[in-house]
């Protein structure tokens, strides 16, 4: 999500997520916490763009994975009709591997 006040947030989840057996987000099992974190990533701060260089950067004030909290990251962008593609503008480490990471948007209908 991008809002005009240029602030933007991510939320990122696998489908089918296992909820906790407790049912309390405090009383989790090892492997619910594990499993919780392996699936979800979260962040959120300012944005900023840059039309000509068609990049975009994400300013990080929060995020679930506490190494990002602080980080100002690059993306690449690119735009065709309703669709936004933004992808890593360096590779990152992902799941032990050094990998290019992208992602595709379609905007929302209007209602």
């Amino acid at each position: 999500m991008y809002t005009p006040d240029g602030y933007m947030s991510a939320q990122l989840m696998k489908p089918g997520r296992k909820p906790f057996a407790s049912g309390d987000w405090f009383n989790g099992t090892d492997d619910d916490y594990k499993q919780e974190a392996s699936s979800y990533i979260a962040y959120s701060g300012p944005f900023h763009v840059d039309e000509e260089n068609q990049t975009l950067t994400h300013s990080m004030l929060v995020s679930l994975f506490p190494n990002w909290t602080g980080q100002t990251q690059p993306r690449v962008v690119k735009i065709e009709g309703d669709l936004l593609h933004l992808s890593t503008a360096a590779p990152i480490k992902s799941g032990g591997k050094t990998v290019m990471s992208s992602l595709e948007w379609r905007r929302a209908d209007k209602e």
